[in-house]
């Protein structure tokens, strides 16, 4: 599962150097995460680093992108090969 974040976001910037993976940038109203980068920390940390620092809680599971532990594992990988 790729993360997403809410319209809740107050574009605080905390998340952003938080991914390991730079899949967080600013959008036109708040910030957005690149499914195609994120592995929710998978390969990197054990608790998502972004959910982890938001103040407002604006970070969730992304619905319309659901994925096993071991396709985000092969997304890190694959990412890191790069």
């Amino acid at each position: 599962m790729a993360l997403l974040i809410t319209d809740d976001c107050i574009n605080c910037t905390v998340c952003e150097p938080e991914c390991p993976n730079s899949a967080i940038s600013a959008g036109d109203d708040r910030y957005v995460i690149d499914a195609d980068k994120c592995t929710e920390c998978v390969g990197h940390f054990d608790e998502s680093q972004c959910i982890d620092v938001c103040p407002v809680d604006c970070i969730i599971v992304d619905p319309a992108r659901t994925e096993s532990p071991e396709q985000l594992q092969d997304k890190y990988e694959k990412l890191m090969a790069a």
